[in-house]
C-alpha cells in the first residue's frame, strides 16, 4: 500500500531530526521500501557496487514515477528501471558516504539528484534528460563526467534534443498536463548543440587503456543516435576478467542484472548505440 505524507511530517513524526529541504512536497513509498532502504544504510558500506548488488534481481518497471497527477518524490526499490537504478543506488551511495542513515535523509539525497538543483516543483523540474543529469549533478558537486581529448575518447556527441517536446503524447504528465510542453522544449533548447567527448562501442574493448579510464562503479550511460535523444540506456560499471560489464535494470532480462555478455558485446547487438559516457560519483571510497 503507497503511503502519501510531506516529507516534513514524516521526519517529525519518527523523531529523525531531518526536515527535507522542500518540506511542502509530498513523497510516495511503500513501507516495505522505507524499512528496507534504512536496513541497507544501517548494515551497508559506502560502495556504489555494494548497494547495486543488493538490488540484483529486482523487476524492471518502466514508468514507476508516473503515478500521482501533481508531482511527488517517489520512492520505490521493488520496481526499477535504468534511471531510477541509478538514482537509487547513487542515493544510497552518498548517504552512507555521509553517515546519513535515516529514511528522511535518503528521501532528501534522492530529491537532490532527481530534480534540477534538488528543487521539486513539477514535473518539469525534474532532470528527464540524462545530460540535463549529468550537468545540473555536476554543477552540484555530486558527480564528475570523465572526459578527456585522448584516446579512448576518440568521438564527440553534440546535442539535438527535441524528442519529449515533439512527442508529448508519450508522456503521462504531459499529456494531462500540455501547457508544460513548451518549458521542456525551452530546456531542450538550452542544451542544443553542446558537445561532449565518449568512447565510441569500436573502442570498448578489454584494454589496459579502458581499465584505466573506467572505474567500476561508474556509471555508464549509453550514447545513441536515436533522433531527438542523448542517452539510450543506464547502469554501471562492472570489470570481470574477459572486459568491462553492465549491471543494470534490463528490459530484455525484465529484471536488474549483470549482463552475461561484456558491454562490447551489449553494444553490438543495438545498431543504434554508439558508444558510452563515463560518469564518477564524487565519494572518496573506492568501490
Amino acid at each position: 500500500m503507497k503511503t502519501f505524507i510531506s516529507i516534513k511530517a514524516f521526519a517529525i513524526a519518527l523523531c529523525l531530526g531531518t526536515v527535507i529541504s522542500v518540506s511542502a512536497q509530498r513523497v510516495t513509498y511503500d513501507k516495505a521500501d522505507s524499512t528496507e532502504i534504512v536496513a541497507m544504510l544501517q548494515n551497508g558500506k559506502p560502495s556504489t557496487l555494494h548497494f547495486a548488488n543488493q538490488l540484483l534481481g529486482r523487476p524492471y518497471v518502466a514508468h514507476t514515477l508516473e503515478v500521482n497527477d501533481n508531482e511527488q518524490l517517489v520512492v520505490n526499490t521493488h520496481e526499477l528501471d535504468c534511471t531510477t537504478l541509478v538514482e537509487t543506488v547513487t542515493a544510497l551511495t552518498l548517504c552512507a558516504e555521509n553517515g546519513k542513515k535515516t529514511f528522511a535523509d535518503y528521501c532528501e539525497v534522492l530529491q537532490q539528484l532527481r530534480y534540477r538543483q534538488g528543487q521539486l516543483t513539477d514535473y518539469t523540474s525534474r532532470l528527464h534528460y540524462f545530460s540535463d543529469w549529468i550537468e545540473d549533478k555536476q554543477k552540484m558537486g555530486i558527480v564528475t563526467e570523465v572526459q578527456k581529448n585522448t584516446y579512448p575518447f576518440t568521438a564527440i556527441q553534440q546535442l539535438d534534443l527535441y524528442y519529449m517536446s515533439r512527442h508529448p503524447s508519450a508522456y503521462a504528465s504531459l499529456k494531462r498536463h500540455p501547457e508544460m510542453v513548451k518549458e521542456i522544449a525551452r530546456q531542450e533548447y538550452i542544451l542544443k548543440g553542446r558537445h561532449f567527448r565518449y568512447i565510441p562501442k569500436k573502442d570498448v574493448k578489454n584494454t589496459a587503456a579502458l581499465r584505466s579510464t573506467v572505474k567500476d562503479g561508474d556509471i555508464i550511460a549509453i550514447t545513441c543516435k536515436k533522433p531527438g535523444l542523448d542517452i539510450a540506456h543506464l547502469g554501471f560499471a562492472v570489470w570481470k576478467e574477459d572486459g568491462l560489464h553492465l549491471l543494470n535494470a534490463s528490459q530484455l532480462h525484465k529484471k536488474v542484472v549483470l549482463e552475461p555478455m561484456t558491454l562490447r558485446q551489449y553494444l553490438y547487438k543495438h545498431p543504434s548505440h554508439t558508444g558510452i559516457r563515463i560518469i564518477r560519483i564524487q565519494n572518496k571510497n573506492k568501490n
